[in-house]
């Protein structure tokens, strides 16, 4: 089809107003995108000046979707869609019309560039270099420069043999871009043309140099020829000719964006090569010069330049924020600290700190949008372009490395303003100045808190100076008040009734009517819940701070105003429970517009998706604390439910770790699994098949649940059959070839939990499973994995251990798993510990599996064979044994420190052995009772968690034993082995008399030990049972 023709189509798909004419050339075009030439028609519709902007617009488009999709596709082996004849036309063309064309598709065209470069050069495109360097000496300058910046950006963050390319880009074109950058300088009276090409440069040398230096500008000359440019542009003073008046329009202008992008080229060469300190031998002398040379220079230029705020003048945001980030990057450098110094006081005090004050940009904000001042102020991104964060940089840097000459005249001169505001009339009083100071003494927090003698005055001064503005007429300082209060919450007040002055007038701030007021005071009061000492100075106002707090989050999406939420859930634990409903309600609420809000935007930083994950890990926080109200699971599901039937699929791939977690708690503390929650099994099993590997761990928990707590529906239902899908989704993990170790070892115990809690109900799957662990445990490479694959050859011996070793000979490897069984068992670290199995539940494992041989019959299992799993069950009951001990000592150390901490200062701290996380640290085994109760599930997710990385690592030992359970945790292992023995011995004299008669003095010195342990845990577990069964009856039933 000839271009005219294709334009017509193109102009109906986008501009008919009859839908069926739309839709009939939508279904055109979809059916040309792959017939030969229709990419090049695309271009040539795109970058012809005489068709209709219009339609050149909608070509360019559709040429950059299908080239985003089609050029290099992400599967290697998909089918190429467009043929290389095609390729080579585009990559002819493009390059000659990319700045040809209007800026509107310039960008489209550049998208397309960009995409072909990444994926063509320089194998399919060697000729690209060639190209530039020839147009980089004739006419074609601009369109050079343009493609010469995406061609350098390619190898921006690239390290080592991924940034080889760089060299020759630059050895071919440095020199040219140095010779035209020259002329470019010497331009009289330079136009907005000008600044672009400058621009350019400057961006193409900032993106070869970012990571390393190319040995080329080693070479003193060449690199000092390029600085002298860098000097002179910075220097220079920017045209007042041409700026623009809009604020929005006059920061991007092509001069300030020349001034910007050269600030950051010096900023970054002194940070990243110019300290000698961090250079390696090789390069020190490169930053020994740079010192010498460059860095006085640079200092006194960027001083220069800031006094331009000084005098009124006026820098853009970015520029102000780069220029101080090196004045803080030199305090700590004697020779810099030095030429800093006569400046110091001028700079510090007119010009760092009226940064830090109120603006008449923040008051615009303030009073014309106030959640975009919220937005600005709790946005991480703003952070790196603000003037306002940089100052307090500064200022924090100053007082860190240089305090003892400037920390005291620095909080001279904030006593200062504090002083002169309280001495001026009401309509004189410093507001902005004040509000400067209040933030300088916030964020000093730490610095003054440590030092004296200002760290014994701080409650006099927030009672004096700080407190009063709770009730001030400005809104700006009622909120900096509330701001400051949150960083010295966890001071020690003197007088305890200072702190609660504070908690209710940031309590009272929720509900101020403006609004960044009551955002402040939320952030403020997380500070205050955590480290309020006495929570009935809460208790009675937690209806009325939940209502408030709930009004806010409908006005803002914001992730720290649910870490707040959380705080207060962890604190008061079971007390939420007649909120929780409410809460989660309010919660989902919230993750439904924060999703809404994110999917409609394209911003990178953007903050509904961080509240949206804020809200689901709030939801699991309220989850984890009425955990022992199963009933209260019941109400909530239908309120989460849709959450995680959405978000277990492709949508919630950025959430997917905080939805498992729910999904966790709901199907281990519900009374019940309910049908509804049974809809998640397939999406889960469908995403880890497809996407979800790396959330194995995570999905093992609630799948074990599902298993465990779901058992009778797991076995019975067919309608998903729930056993087979099972099965085929471990076999596709544990048959491919590709899957690492590390990502596989959730599968062997996910098989575990099958027959742990099926026990004589899946002896179909014995022989299947069997199968696919024996044909991964001849590919495994690490221990880990090993070990827990003999597991699962454990609990089925265990399980039936008669079927299973049939199964085993059928497969003719019996003998090598066994082999490989011992074999690792007697492995040795150097310490002495065992290389494997090192937990108390894999020797529990081993030790049942084994045992169960004992009582069969002599035929399937030999005399001799039953000697060594007789003498290697001796040993593993030994050391598990030890291990229990050891276990039950540091148990009753950590709980005796927990007993002697009751009485500290830190008793009261968020620390309930719990932190609303699904992991807990392994040192926690001494928490008392209820405690572990609530953090049960917790619990089990670490127990499963593996960060292995390879045979020598000790990283599976991180995970305590109390920690996990699982069905043979009412089976003691050392009565299990003696009745096994006794049946053996009761049915087979003749073969129990051979195996005795086979032990040495050792072995049976340890069987008659292991026989009297056995006695004494039947003791020991009636006893167990008479106390379980007495607290059963005393406890009340849980009440909402």
């Amino acid at each position: 089809m000839d271009p005219p023709s294709l334009a017509l189509i193109l102009r109906a798909a986008a501009l008919s107003p009859n839908p069926d004419e739309r839709k009939a050339s939508e279904l055109q075009l979809n059916q040309l995108q792959h017939t030969p030439q229709h990419l090049v028609r695309l271009l040539q519709i795109a970058v012809d000046g005489n068709c209709d902007m219009a339609v050149r617009q909608i070509a360019s488009i559709q040429f950059k979707n299908f080239i985003a999709k089609n050029w290099s596709p992400e599967d290697s082996g998909e089918q190429q869609r467009i043929l290389q004849s095609d390729k080579e036309l585009v990559r002819d063309n493009i390059l000659v019309y990319v700045t040809q064309v209007p800026t509107l598709l310039r960008s489209q065209l550049g998208e397309c560039l960009k995409t072909i470069i990444y994926a063509d050069y320089p194998e399919q495109w060697p000729r690209l270099l060639d190209w530039v360097k020839y147009n980089l000496q004739n006419q074609q300058i601009y369109g050079a420069l343009f493609v010469l910046r995406i061609l350098s950006r390619k190898y921006e963050f690239k390290s080592d043999e991924e940034r080889i390319p760089v060299s020759r880009i630059v050895e071919e074109t440095f020199p040219l871009l140095l010779t035209i950058f020259n002329g470019l300088v010497q331009i009289a009276e330079p136009s907005l043309e000008i600044a672009e090409f400058i621009k350019l440069i400057c961006k193409i040398f900032w993106s070869s140099i970012y990571l390393e230096l190319p040995r080329q500008l080693f070479d003193i000359n060449v690199f000092n020829a390029w600085m002298v440019l860098f000097l002179n542009v910075t220097e220079r003073p920017v045209p007042i000719e041409g700026q623009p008046m809009d604020p929005e329009l006059r920061k991007s202008w092509g001069w300030w964006k020349v001034k910007k992008w050269t600030v950051h080229i010096l900023n970054r060469l002194y940070s990243r090569f110019g300290d000698p300190k961090l250079q390696t031998p090789e390069n020190k002398p490169f930053a020994q010069i740079f010192q010498q040379n460059y860095a006085g220079r640079i200092l006194e230029g960027h001083l220069n330049f800031l006094n331009t705020i000084r005098v009124g003048g006026y820098l853009p945001d970015r520029v102000t924020n780069l220029l101080l980030q090196y004045l803080s990057n030199s305090i700590s450098k004697k020779s810099m600290y030095s030429l800093l110094l006569p400046r110091l006081d001028v700079l510090l005090f007119e010009i760092v700190f009226p940064l830090m004050c109120f603006n008449d940009t923040d008051q615009t904000l303030w009073e014309e949008d106030p959640h975009e001042y919220v937005r600005k102020g709790y946005n991480i991104i703003e952070d790196l372009y603000s003037p306002r964060t940089a100052a307090m940089d500064f200022v924090n840097e100053l007082v860190r490395k240089r305090g003892k000459e400037n920390l005291p005249k620095f909080v001279q001169f904030v006593v200062g303003i504090f002083t002169s505001y309280d001495a001026a009339p009401a309509e004189h009083k410093p507001y902005r100045q004040k509000d400067g100071a209040m933030l300088a003494v916030g964020s000093l927090c730490d610095k003054l808190k440590q030092t004296d003698p200002y760290k014994s005055e701080l409650e006099r001064m927030l009672v004096q100076h700080i407190f009063p503005e709770f009730s001030s007429p400005v809104g700006h300082l009622r909120a900096k008040a509330a701001w400051v209060a949150g960083q010295y919450a966890h001071i020690t007040f003197s007088d305890q009734s200072n702190f609660l002055k504070a908690l209710h007038c940031v309590v009272s701030g929720m509900r101020d009517p403006d609004l960044p007021v009551r955002v402040d005071s939320v952030f403020a009061l997380r500070s205050f819940v955590e480290a309020c000492k006495d929570l009935n100075e809460i208790r009675p106002i937690l209806p009325q701070l939940l209502d408030e707090f709930f009004k806010l989050m409908n006005e803002v999406e914001n992730e720290d105003l649910v870490f707040t939420l959380e705080t207060i859930v962890d604190k008061f634990g079971e007390e939420m429970a007649p909120y929780a409903f409410g809460l989660c309600q309010n919660l989902a609420a919230a993750f439904w517009r924060c999703l809404n809000t994110s999917e409609a935007s394209d911003d990178s930083d953007d903050m509904g998706a961080l509240a949206a994950v804020g809200c689901l890990r709030a939801i699991s926080t309220i989850l984890e604390s009425v955990s022992s109200l199963p009933q209260l699971f019941v109400e909530i599901e239908p309120t989460i439910l849709p959450i995680m039937q959405k978000m277990l699929t492709t949508d919630g791939q950025e959430v997917f770790e905080e939805v498992l977690e729910i999904a966790s708690y709901m199907t281990f503390y519900s009374p019940n699994i309910s049908l509804d929650i049974w809809s998640l099994w397939p999406l889960m099993v469908e995403a880890l098949v497809d996407w979800a590997i790396d959330f194995f761990p995570n999905i093992l928990v609630p799948m074990d649940n599902f298993v465990s707590r779901g058992t009778a529906h797991f076995l019975t239902c067919k309608e998903p059959d729930y056993q087979q899908s099972l099965y085929n989704v471990l076999s596709t993990l544990m048959t491919d070839r590709n899957i690492e170790d590390s990502d596989i070892v959730s599968a062997p115990k996910l098989i575990e939990v099958v027959f742990q809690n099926c026990k004589g109900q899946v002896d179909q799957w014995v022989e299947p499973y069997l199968r696919l662990t024996i044909d991964r445990l001849q590919r495994a490479e690490t221990s880990y994995l090993k070990s827990l694959l003999i597991q699962v050859v454990a609990n089925m011996l265990y399980y039936n251990p008669g079927l299973t070793l049939g199964v085993l000979h059928n497969t003719g490897l019996g003998s090598k798993v066994f082999d490989l069984w011992f074999q690792m068992l007697q492995q040795k670290k150097k310490s002495g510990l065992p290389a494997n199995f090192k937990r108390e539940h894999d020797k529990k494992v081993c030790c049942l599996g084994l045992t169960a041989l004992l009582a069969l019959p002599g035929g399937p299992f030999p005399d001799e064979a039953l000697q060594r799993v007789f003498k290697a069950t001796l040993d593993l009951l030994v050391a598990y044994k030890n291990q229990l001990a050891e276990a039950a000592k540091e148990t009753e150390v950590d709980y005796e420190d927990d007993m002697n901490g009751l009485d500290s200062d830190d008793d009261d701290d968020d620390d309930d052995g719990s932190d609303g996380e699904m992991g807990m640290d392994a040192t926690e085994d001494g928490e008392e009772a209820e405690s572990r109760k609530l953090a049960k599930l917790a619990a089990q997710v670490k127990a499963f968690r593996y960060v292995d990385e390879d045979d020598d690592d000790d990283s599976d030992d991180d995970y305590s034993d109390d920690e996990f359970q699982s069905p043979i945790d009412e089976v003691d292992a050392f009565v299990f082995f003696v009745d096994a023995v006794r049946v053996m011995q009761a049915s087979d004299a003749q073969r129990f008399q051979n195996i005795y008669q086979s032990l040495d003095l050792n072995y049976l010195a340890i069987a008659n030990g292991i026989e009297e342990h056995a006695g004494v845990r039947r003791v020991e577990i009636e006893k167990e049972k008479q106390k379980k069964a007495a607290e059963a009856a005393a406890t009340p039933i849980p009440a909402l």
